[in-house]
């Protein structure tokens, strides 16, 4: 059954690129009573092992979220800004954010000028004060912040910020607590810096140097009308991935999960996504090359404020996940 509790935690909860600091203690807090080690890297990806002599699996779902980093404070309250990870300025007017404060503030414009064209530079923050000393003392340089929306359901669908990839958390935290019987050396990495470049998994695939590795990871949608044509829809089941912009999916690697699906019941379709990338990009060019495939979620309105999955799916994701394991 959905963990809705849960699902809403995590996509509240503070976390944009390169500060994952507050989602990183709520994901141990979660799994700490059902791994058998967890280490933090340097870099600040979480690992969780369930231990086993046989092969080493790696999964991953990355833990930071996209956001904005203030670049300019003026005294008059207004916050001039530059995206962390990938946002367009079109969709952004009139949003609110907020700072891992609590504070927050709107998205507003610039007067634009003989049809100019809206772009970030043309966008700033106004934090609704005009006090100076508390703009002064509240506001700094580097600031992050994040997207401000509620978390919604409906009896088959969630809408929320940070889907991508709370959601991808949410799964492998799920995997953990319902780990398989298995000889297999399972790791359960939370990545960092993914929407910045796959960082986290550059590190975290070569220090484990697995046998397998697979992304969990949102993917794009074709079944509304935004433009995406793409065979993949909400309600289709989890998601193998075949290619994206990162990665060639290894043949047998998406043989495997077919065939577990098929195996196991398990409801699923076939994806290729024309732009974008996951963990896997970075893993599986580590070394001397790692098999690697992605288990995608799908997932509309992709780097919004009001990302929207559908809980089917997502359970057919842990189902996979966990035959992956076995």
């Amino acid at each position: 059954m959905f963990n809705s509790d849960l699902m809403k935690k995590l996509s509240n909860c503070f976390g944009p690129s390169g500060r994952e600091k507050n989602i990183r203690e709520l994901i141990t807090n979660e799994i700490k009573d059902y791994a058998d080690e967890i280490t933090t890297d340097p870099l600040g990806n979480l690992i969780v092992r369930k231990k086993g002599n046989g092969k080493k699996i790696l999964f991953t779902a990355h833990m930071d979220q996209i956001g904005l980093i203030i670049t300019h404070v003026d005294e008059k309250g207004f916050l001039r800004f530059s995206n962390v990870g990938g946002l367009k300025a079109k969709e952004m007017l009139g949003l609110r954010m907020v700072f891992d404060n609590g504070l927050e503030g709107v998205i507003c414009k610039e007067e634009l000028k003989n049809n100019e064209k809206l772009s970030m530079s043309k966008l700033y923050i106004d934090v609704a004060s005009t006090d100076k000393e508390f703009v002064k003392k509240n506001f700094r340089l580097g600031d992050m912040c994040v997207f401000k929306s509620e978390y919604y359901e409906t009896e088959d669908c969630v809408v929320c910020k940070a889907a991508d990839d709370r959601i991808g958390c949410y799964i492998l935290i799920d995997a953990i607590k319902n780990h398989p019987a298995t000889d297999n050396d399972v790791y359960y990495v939370f990545t960092v810096q993914e929407e910045v470049g796959l960082r986290g998994a550059k590190t975290a695939g070569y220090s484990i140097n697995p046998d397998l590795a697979i992304a969990i990871d949102v993917t794009a949608t074709g079944d509304s009308p935004d433009g995406i044509k793409m065979d993949v829809k909400l309600g289709g089941g989890a998601a193998i991935k075949i290619k994206d912009n990162s990665i060639i999916t290894h043949p047998e690697v998406k043989d495997l999960l077919t065939y577990l699906a098929e195996k196991n019941n398990i409801k699923y379709q076939y994806e290729i996504l024309e732009f974008g990338g996951t963990d896997a990009g970075a893993i599986h060019t580590s070394r001397e090359g790692i098999p690697s495939g992605v288990i995608s979620i799908p997932t509309r309105n992709l780097h919004t404020s009001g990302e929207i999955f559908n809980k089917s799916d997502v359970e057919e994701c842990i189902k996979l996940v966990i035959a992956a394991a076995q």
